[in-house]
């Protein structure tokens, strides 16, 4: 499915044809709920009063009929969102956009990301991406299966470190296939709140979207719902309230990390999205939240870096791996945690 482009038509025309935009198979088990509702609980970024507009337009289509805001959707029901223009990220134009390529051959580009940049378009991000990025400097990139050229895997925004890219069908195909088999290399750098106690474990519990914030992903550790997933961490450093540590991926699932990091309450430092912005740890003394102040304005961001990469080349075959240096952000945050916990004693009760 598609879910990140806005409702409101625009400017943009194509013959009168109609775009899929967003696509949902109603779950066996869901109650009677007014069309409008179920897909402002599915649709990033948008408002039921966007919705019900694409609706009274004759946007919104139940197995291809289309219906009006108050419809009720049933168990099975196919919900399509269709618009006058292509999705944005059809759309695509390069732009100029240095890349830091730790990398290159003729089948593919090893890319460094900084935190900040957005990996594809998508809503409220149509500029500025690596994906524009990649556009502007390499011609014919092949499509990956949502039509994104060149992208074999991606990162979060706010997460830094190494992607690779195909420059070739066979790389992609290659490349894409080690992902999935979990034959590739993947390990990141996270400050997470608390005292992880065991110097090492695995966080196994399948993912998918939250069933109340839209916005997150949740764990279902009885695997009746979402896809499986497997993080197995180390703990680098014990600095207090926070711990520095490792996670090597076995799966890639949409934001494992963060949301396995917290389901064993361990959220990542500063991940807005996960509730880590928040003291979770410490003490209630006006200096350290005035400490905790300054660490997140170090390190404004989740606390998360890709820092190894490995994969096996499509041609010749050999095992790859690239590390990534630390940014200095989280590299002057961990200081900072440094520094307290040797002046400080903890108290994890607090």
């Amino acid at each position: 499915m598609q879910n990140n482009i806005d409702l409101e038509q625009d400017e943009f025309d194509d013959d009168d044809v109609l775009h899929e935009h967003h696509r949902f198979e109603v779950a066996k088990g869901q109650q009677a709920l007014r069309i409008d509702k179920f897909l402002m609980n599915l649709i990033e970024n948008t408002t039921r009063n966007k919705i019900q507009k694409a609706a009274d337009s004759g946007n919104i289509f139940v197995n291809d009929v289309a219906v009006k805001s108050n419809y009720k959707v049933k168990p099975e029901d196919v919900v399509r969102v269709m618009l006058e223009h292509p999705p944005y990220e059809h759309l695509l134009k390069g732009e100029n956009i240095p890349l830091n390529i730790v990398y290159e051959d003729d089948q593919l580009i090893v890319v460094n990301k900084p935190a900040g940049m957005v990996v594809h378009p998508g809503h409220g991000n149509y500029s500025g991406t690596l994906v524009n990025a990649l556009a502007y400097h390499f011609d014919n990139l092949p499509m990956n299966s949502s039509e994104r050229p060149g992208l074999v895997h991606r990162i979060d925004k706010d997460t830094s470190g190494l992607l690779v890219v195909a420059k070739t069908e066979l790389a992609m195909d290659y490349l894409t296939k080690q992902f999935a088999e979990k034959t590739s290399e993947r390990e990141y750098v996270a400050l997470v709140w608390g005292n992880v106690e065991k110097d090492e474990g695995t966080i196994e519990g399948n993912i998918d979207r939250h069933p109340v914030n839209r916005m997150q992903m949740a764990v279902f550790p009885e695997g009746d719902k979402g896809k499986p997933a497997l993080t197995h961490y180390k703990v680098l450093e014990r600095l207090g309230y926070v711990t520095l540590i490792s996670c090597r991926l076995e799966t890639g699932r949409t934001h494992q990390i963060r949301v396995h990091m917290k389901y064993i309450g361990h959220t990542l430092f500063n991940d807005e999205r996960y509730g880590g912005d928040a003291i979770l740890k410490g003490t209630t003394f006006t200096k350290y939240k005035q400490f905790i102040d300054n660490c997140f304005k170090t390190l404004p961001r989740q606390a998360l870096h890709a820092k190894t990469l490995g994969f096996e080349h499509p041609v010749t075959k050999e095992f790859m791996r690239f590390e990534s240096e630390v940014p200095q952000d989280i590299q002057d945050c961990v200081e900072k945690w440094r520094v307290y916990s040797k002046s400080h004693t903890t108290d994890e009760d607090n």
